[in-house]
């Protein structure tokens, strides 16, 4: 009976594909290879929730046949690693692209009209800071958006029908591509950092986005920009942003995800009043939860059952002669 292990628990839509192909699960609750390694040393497949794998422990695991991750983001496998010993690794795309964006629109929103802040300083009797005059209306702002992906493009839809202007960069979207859409085209990230208004980050964690946002683009931003955060920890330098955030170069910054996750309670970034901050659950919505878990069970179950699964983030795996034989 093949067997897949999951560093935590699937949403049960998931865990019921794995149940139903007749497949033995166990759950290690737990993200480290030193946690998991126990567990999945004689498994057919790996489902990470959470943590990381590296090549010892693939190597420690010569049953592994499939990697599995719900959603797309895979800076914690080693992918190059994976390809090399011929596991596919599984990947859900389009699964929370929905949610996500819902989520970064959101963040902009509440951010844009001191909402946060608003509600802590009503709780403790502050009626006054009504007068304040910090929060200001999105319509006819300008929305920079670093990545026009599945995220990034309905999210331009979301803000261009209140009213927003929107500018785009991304290296590998064409030009002609963005101007139909209607936005505007840049061919560097730098006259988002110093015209836009919101700044919504929608690429993955490369060593090419590793620190992107940084100190010197973080002093050229408007003052009252707003920094939007839903895609990986790692790209926006955090002791930069909190350094900026505390001598109000810019608004405010709304960050899903964070360079270590979990955030501990003693983080500085939770010590400020213009960050908002959210346990990375943009795509944790009940329809991306089923959506991601669904897209990453069947793709286990498939490639362990010796398919060529589409969905996966290293296609020339299949290339590999454990594939050909």
């Amino acid at each position: 009976m093949p067997k897949v292990i999951i560093t935590q628990p699937l949403h049960q839509d998931g865990m019921a594909i794995l149940n139903a192909a007749g497949f033995e699960t166990d759950v290690s609750n737990g993200g480290t290879p030193e946690e998991y390694l126990p567990f999945v040393k004689d498994a057919d497949g790996l489902i990470i929730r959470i943590g990381h794998i590296d090549r010892a422990t693939m190597e420690a695991c010569p049953n592994l046949k499939v990697i599995g991750r719900p959603g797309v983001g895979v800076d914690n496998v080693d992918v190059k690693a994976a390809t090399e010993l011929g596991i596919p690794v599984v990947i859900a795309p389009g699964a929370n692209t929905r949610s996500v964006a819902e989520c970064a629109f959101t963040m902009m929103l509440t951010a844009a009209k001191d909402m946060v802040r608003a509600d802590r300083e009503l709780r403790k009797g502050n009626w006054a800071m009504r007068s304040e005059y910090r929060a200001y209306e999105l319509y006819g702002k300008t929305l920079g958006l670093i990545g026009y992906g599945h995220i990034g493009s309905i999210l331009a839809s979301l803000c261009k029908a209140i009213g927003m202007q929107v500018m785009v960069y991304d290296p590998f979207v064409k030009a002609e591509k963005i101007a139909a859409d209607g936005y505007e085209y840049c061919a560097t990230i730098d006259p988002i950092v110093e015209q836009a208004d919101v700044i919504s980050l929608h690429v993955p964690l490369t060593d090419a986005t590793r620190n992107l946002i940084a100190a010197p683009q973080l002093a050229r931003m408007k003052k009252n920009a707003i920094l939007v955060n839903c895609a990986r920890g790692g790209i926006i330098n955090e002791a930069d942003l909190k350094q900026a955030l505390e001598q109000h170069q810019i608004m405010a910054a709304c960050l899903d995800v964070f360079d270590h996750e979990p955030l501990g309670p003693d983080d500085p970034l939770l010590t400020l009043d213009n960050v908002i901050v959210y346990p990375h659950m943009a795509g944790q919505t009940k329809e991306a939860a089923s959506n991601v878990a669904t897209g990453a069970a069947k793709g286990v179950v498939a490639v362990i059952n010796g398919e060529k699964w589409p969905y996966v983030c290293n296609p020339e795996v299949y290339q590999h002669p454990r594939w050909n034989k």
